[in-house]
């Protein structure tokens, strides 16, 4: 296949309700669709999930817009492309930029599923045709606040509860949610909050019963989360600090972690996604897929790498409707009882609305070889 054509939308939607972590408070969210037709007219969708600050980590979407537009779009446009694992090798001189990669080769795997014909989840491997689905909630004004969003979530159906904690968040709330839910899939996210200094504090959450406390310390560490692994029986999901396999392979080598959390944007892509998924299968260590509060299209690829076998726990794949008053997609993304069925389409699945993304698109840019 032939990449002839790619348009990048500069979209803005406004979230439901503020959400809040370690690192800060957001309200709206800003992202890169991007879209790309082959020699057939055919169509494939990815995004970008980098923030608007370098919170989360060092992209941004303005700097993924310039990364783009300048150097990857350049790179790929034109050229034959046998299988969309091709794309990292194209981008394999480029330093780091994962979301920006990450972005143009989701869109080179929806489009080569649907050339095809079949779903996205089959051409990457999987097999579940249902995935089980929990809900990240964030920092909130206060804990009885922050039980009643538990509650309303549990309603739902979520099969996971993961809560936001920071120095002075913590203990005591955990100590709260297992008073009033006391049997709950709960795991807490500490966006590296914390340091080696709060090994003592961290300890403590052992007595809660989490499935797994994410993050706790520094984003690009391995060597103090060994250290703190050795001091937990809770066992410590890797996130900020897995950037390809070999990070992943290091993490486990040194005992950094008992679980993974794979983000295909972090990560660079499906194709890397997919390789970690596999290192860490063979090596017994569970993964499960985290979220960037995606719109439906990025939310699509989410789930279709969770039908890998691999994938353990729940993961960040909640409704479009926790998210946003209407997505940009048709139908929307809509658990039943915490659960998704995958849809039987090529590619992700899942429809573009074309009036919702040009209503949400604050400037669009196309390119041609």
């Amino acid at each position: 296949m032939q990449i002839k054509r790619v348009i990048l939308h500069y979209m803005k939607l406004q979230l439901k309700q503020p959400f809040t972590a370690s690192f800060g408070t957001v309200t709206d969210k800003e992202f890169i669709l991007v879209k790309i037709m082959d020699e057939n007219g055919v169509i494939g969708w990815g995004e970008s999930v980098a923030m608007v600050l370098p919170w989360y980590s060092e992209e941004t979407v303005k700097g993924n817009w310039q990364m783009l537009k300048e150097h990857l779009i350049p790179m790929l446009i034109g050229k034959h492309i046998e299988d969309p694992s091709d794309v990292s090798t194209i981008f394999q001189k480029v330093r780091r930029n994962n979301m920006a990669k990450s972005a143009l080769e989701g869109a080179v795997w929806d489009l080569f599923a649907k050339r095809k014909g079949v779903s996205l989840a089959q051409a990457l491997g999987g097999t579940k045709k249902e995935v089980e689905v929990g809900v990240s909630i964030g920092i909130e004004a206060s804990i009885p606040k922050l039980l009643d969003v538990i509650h309303k979530n549990l309603d739902l159906g979520y099969k996971r509860i993961k809560v936001k904690i920071k120095p002075g968040w913590d203990i005591a709330v955990m100590e709260a949610i297992r008073n009033k839910f006391p049997n709950i899939q709960l795991m807490a996210d500490a966006n590296s909050a914390y340091t080696l200094a709060h090994s003592d504090l961290l300890q403590e959450l052992d007595r809660f019963d989490l499935t797994m406390i994410e993050q706790p310390l520094a984003h690009d560490d391995i060597i103090d989360h060994s250290a703190l692994q050795k001091r937990l029986k809770t066992p410590i999901c890797l996130d900020e600090s897995i950037h390809s396999v070999e990070d992943a392979r290091k993490a486990i080598e040194l005992g950094s972690c008992k679980i993974i959390n794979i983000k295909i944007g972090r990560v660079g892509g499906l194709t890397e996604a997919k390789r970690i998924h596999d290192l860490c299968k063979k090596q017994n260590v569970p993964v499960w897929c985290g979220g960037m509060m995606e719109s439906g299209i990025g939310r699509a690829h989410n789930i279709a790498i969770t039908t890998l076998d691999n994938f353990i726990f729940p993961g960040d794949t909640a409704g479009s409707k926790n998210y946003w008053e209407e997505d940009i997609i048709d139908p929307e993304v809509t658990p039943h009882n915490g659960v998704i069925t995958l849809l039987d389409k090529p590619g992700i699945g899942y429809e573009p609305n074309y009036e919702k993304i040009e209503k949400n698109s604050l400037y669009s840019e196309v390119f041609h070889p």
